[in-house]
């Protein structure tokens, strides 16, 4: 499956699964489909069939409360069956409201936000000690970048050269309750990461084609993050930039209204 269609499959199963679990966070998860579609798609050494392989490269979703956007990737390119999606949510289900590792293909359960980055520099310097060739990719929101720990975690993989490690800050500019700049403003962010040693690329976050040439991006002793710029809600004319949709889930006529508008972004794609 190319990344184009992946990412519109995983954008119409993410509206399901949070319409039917009466679940919250789909304007988060909106905002990374494209990323993840790109990533599965286009980048990642990642077999389905052979979801814990020790040559894989690793890939942990910081952002967990997006976990909806990972599950219908991970079953759409074969780690699961798809039809498992229908039990997001419900009791008893491996497919819990935030990324679990029980499910096949997920590196670490995600959802205290800013242990992320930390855990996934760690595998890093793993990796890099074991002489092993596979590289850690960590997506993170641009609210996450509040806690402190991401910081220390940015100072941690620079210090140690973590070349293997690339982060993507998906940067909708909304968090929870607010926009990011009225919440806790992170500019001038590219000159803050930058000072901490790490190699920064900026693109749009929904252009695959540039997704793909930033994430390839390397510099020798530093460890890469790509600013990626996105809409929170993003493919759903009515979510797009709105707060609301952080919590939010649709009901039966909103998400036909969501079903329709994502079919007619990917036409015009």
């Amino acid at each position: 499956m190319n990344s184009l269609s992946l990412a519109l499959s995983v954008r119409e199963q993410s509206l399901r699964m949070v319409h039917r679990a009466r679940a919250s966070h789909i304007g988060s998860a909106l905002s990374i489909v494209d990323i993840l579609a790109v990533l599965y798609a286009r980048v990642l050494r990642f077999d389905p069939a052979q979801p814990s392989a020790p040559d894989r490269d690793r890939f942990v979703l910081s952002k967990g409360h997006a976990c909806v956007a990972l599950y219908a990737t991970l079953a759409e390119i074969g780690c699961f069956p798809v039809q498992e999606l229908e039990e997001y949510g419900q009791d008893f289900s491996r497919l819990m409201n935030h990324v679990s590792h029980h499910v096949p293909g997920v590196e670490f359960s995600t959802g205290s936000l800013g242990h992320g980055l930390p855990f996934a520099a760690g595998k890093a310097l793993a990796g890099k000690i074991a002489k092993q060739p596979w590289q850690v990719f960590v997506l993170l929101s641009d609210g996450e970048m509040d806690e402190g720990s991401n910081w220390e975690g940015l100072m941690f993989a620079a210090h140690n050269g973590l070349d293997n490690l690339t982060a993507i800050i998906d940067y909708n500019k909304i968090q929870s309750l607010d926009t990011v700049a009225n919440t806790l403003g992170l500019e001038p962010l590219r000159e803050k990461l930058a000072a901490f040693n790490w190699s920064v690329v900026e693109v749009d976050g929904h252009d695959h084609d540039a997704l793909e040439s930033a994430i390839a991006t390397r510099s020798t002793g530093q460890p890469l993050v790509v600013i990626a710029h996105t809409v929170k809600g993003k493919g759903v004319s009515y979510m797009e930039n709105e707060v609301l949709w952080h919590y939010r889930n649709p009901d039966d006529g909103l998400l036909d209204r969501a079903l329709k508008d994502i079919a007619g972004s990917h036409d015009d794609a």
